[in-house]
């Protein structure tokens, strides 16, 4: 990663969708682990905005060269930098009325100073969503422990909440991979949420039609603009991405970038709403790895809970909800 090529970007975040969670967001958006829903009503009440210009928001953003992985393992790039658990970012410009949840933001300020002490990562991050591969379709419907076990198998882990918000936003701390202002040209979000027939989700004969129904995802690396600084691609929007919840509340699992649908699709907040068992339509993953150790393997909060986990079962305990959900 020392070689850089100036990358110019546009400006819009990512979405996602799950399970019903409680969440607030002020003008003064301080970002922190929040949670997020959104009723299809709500959605649908909100004007689709004017056509934004390809080149509206552009920031040059210094990507890394695609070729050069430093210290970390082929697919992967390096990340090293400094991550401020908590700043603020204010929004200047709203997508949705003030009722909305979660509440999308066009525009914001520049990010402010990091309220707290920072905390020096070094560590590396796939390139793409799960199977890591430039033009394929991100894998979905996978529990976290199965995510975990994926990751494993490769001598990789789950990436930390921590490690992929920084991986995300950068040393810049931008709320998008790709600068201050959403924009649905840059990454694949804000994509019309349609019913979700929940039951036929349910059924190991009918899931994969369901799936594909509901499916509006893109290949891997579709678009160039949706890079994050240290060369990730689709960290926003597409998929929501499964990650260890490093606070451990309410669950080990977090969900963090959001996915193809109208919600957050930012790098800072991340859905604690749903245990590690829970699967859905729009939920993949990616892994992380220590730089400089490509044999690295798990952490045992990844990767041993996983065997006897059950596959791909929707749990009875924490059921889809019918409205909108995401980071």
């Amino acid at each position: 990663m020392k070689r850089g090529k100036i990358l110019s970007v546009l400006g819009v975040g990512g979405a996602l969708v799950a399970l019903l969670a409680p969440s607030s967001e002020a003008s003064a958006d301080l970002t922190t682990k929040a949670d997020g829903v959104v009723a299809a009503a709500a959605v649908a009440a909100v004007a689709a905005p004017a056509t934004i210009p390809v080149n509206a928001g552009l920031k040059a953003v210094a990507a890394p060269d695609p070729g050069v992985t430093g210290s970390c393992p082929e697919g992967m790039v390096e990340v090293e930098g400094d991550y401020c658990p908590a700043l603020e970012q204010p929004c200047t410009r709203w997508m949705d009325p003030p009722e909305a949840i979660p509440r999308r933001c066009a525009e914001f300020a520049k990010t402010g100073a990091c309220q707290t002490k920072t905390i020096k990562k070094h560590f590396c991050i796939d390139r793409y969503e799960w199977p890591n591969k430039a033009g394929e379709k991100p894998l979905v419907m996978k529990t976290w422990f199965e995510a975990g076990d994926a990751c494993k198998a490769e001598g990789k882990r789950l990436c930390g909440d921590s490690e992929w918000t920084l991986a995300c936003e950068g040393q810049e701390r931008l709320p998008y991979p790709y600068g201050y202002e959403r924009n649905p040209e840059a990454c694949n979000i804000d994509k019309p949420h349609p019913d979700v027939n929940e039951q036929a989700l349910a059924n190991p004969h009918t899931r994969d039609a369901e799936v594909a129904r509901l499916w509006q995802g893109e290949a891997s690396g579709s678009r160039d603009s949706c890079v994050s600084p240290y060369g990730a691609f689709d960290m926003t929007g597409n998929v929501d991405e499964w990650v260890v919840n490093e606070s451990g509340m309410p669950y080990k699992s977090g969900l963090k970038g959001g996915y193809w649908g109208p919600v957050r699709d930012r790098c800072r907040p991340m859905t604690t709403a749903h245990y590690e068992q829970f699967v859905f339509y729009q939920i993949g993953f990616r892994c992380c790895a220590d730089a400089g150790a490509p044999g690295v393997t798990a952490p045992p909060s990844v990767g041993t809970p996983a065997l006897g986990a059950p596959a791909g079962k929707l749990p009875p305990t924490n059921p889809a909800p019918s409205g909108l959900t995401g980071s």
